[in-house]
């Protein structure tokens, strides 16, 4: 309970009276990481964050999910909802005339101008910002949700090859995959699996389609599961049936074996108060001169990016050559070095970094 309030006293600051977050037609990251809520859709429902509690507006549809699961939270009430007139006049009761707060990076504009008119503030305050800044430190249960998505993708990596055969579909692989995660404990994907065979491994955000498996290829895997709100975002490369005396599977050899050292060598420089722009350039210029510089210009997206109820958590974090924000315990960032080759294939490996005090881990 104390942690909830705490993130409310962060938030409101000496500023703000309220804040009036809302999901829309999807559920909005801040209000999951205000309620703690990991069932039902709460569609068009408002949260009233105030400075002894928090306030759910639910309609009669979700109200009973809604009281189950605020009575674990603890600092949680639920006002069930039978009319719009009803919900203006309890929320106004607290933001007529007030400084309240809105999350301005979720919300249409037309949700914005139903805001407004709904609570009539004397004004509004974007506290975006505010909910990145104490997103971006995970705390021991955040860190705890993580780990169990991060176990979830490990385990169905683990399981999938023995579903492998020559000529299924990367659909078909797709749909085993995140069947082997549910099975596994996921509550959902954090975002599409991503299967990629032969030279489809080159295009890093390839959809899965008709593409048939064959021997003495790449199979890349980058999938994430969520657990308890929080995600995992992970990646493997396999060789399928490798034809080891090939020259096609040694140049595989040879690019995977430069990922993975890339990927060790980031991890190893991974410490707080290092700039995640740093870590980046550890890897990509390892990249840029192996085997004499043979990959150069090969990798072609940033090392990694945070993590947490969003799979792409916040963009000021991470390892990316424009991010110039220091390190910090208690990030989880991705880790996923990678070399794309046009017309052969490609190779990423992604594992998901916990900074911690003096250096960092992967989950």
């Amino acid at each position: 309970m104390s942690i909830y309030k705490d993130r409310i006293s962060a938030l409101l600051g000496d500023d703000l009276d309220a804040i009036l977050l809302f999901n829309d037609g999807e559920e909005s990251s801040n209000f999951l990481y205000m309620t703690g809520f990991n069932s039902g859709v709460f569609e068009d429902t408002p949260l009233l964050l105030l400075n002894d509690r928090m306030v759910v507006f639910s309609s009669m549809l979700e109200y009973s999910t809604a009281v189950s699961q605020a009575k674990k939270q603890g600092s949680i009430s639920v006002e069930k909802m039978t009319s719009r007139e009803e919900i203006v006049s309890k929320i106004r009761k607290f933001t007529q005339g007030k400084t309240i707060g809105f999350d301005g990076e979720y919300l249409p504009f037309s949700t914005y101008m139903h805001l407004k008119a709904l609570a009539k503030p004397r004004s509004a305050v974007n506290v975006s910002g505010r909910f990145s800044a104490l997103r971006r430190i995970k705390n021991a249960d955040e860190i705890k949700y993580m780990k169990e998505a991060v176990r979830i993708v490990k385990s169905a990596f683990s399981t999938i090859p023995q579903y492998f055969r020559t000529g299924m579909t990367e659909k078909e692989l797709s749909a085993r995959f995140n069947y082997l995660m549910e099975e596994a404990g996921a509550d959902a994907q954090s975002f599409k699996t991503i299967v990629c065979f032969g030279k489809n491994s080159a295009m890093p955000h390839h959809s899965p389609d008709a593409t048939r498996l064959s021997e003495n290829s790449f199979i890349l895997i980058d999938a994430g599961a969520k657990y308890n709100n929080y995600c995992s975002d992970m990646t493997r490369t396999f060789i399928y049936k490798p034809k080891k005396d090939s020259a096609k599977y040694k140049k595989m050899l040879g690019i995977y074996d430069t990922v993975k050292e890339a990927q060790r060598l980031a991890l190893g420089n991974v410490k707080p108060g290092v700039s995640g722009s740093s870590i980046h350039k550890i890897a990509q210029n390892y990249i840029d001169s192996a085997k004499g510089g043979i990959y150069k210009g090969r990798f072609i997206h940033s090392l990694g990016h945070s993590i947490g109820i969003d799979v792409h958590d916040d963009s000021s974090v991470g390892f990316s050559p424009s991010v110039k924000a220091k390190l910090e315990a208690g990030m989880v960032i991705s880790d996923e070095p990678g070399i794309y080759i046009d017309g052969f294939g490609g190779v990423r490996l992604e594992d998901d970094v916990l900074i911690e005090k003096n250096g960092a881990t992967f989950l």
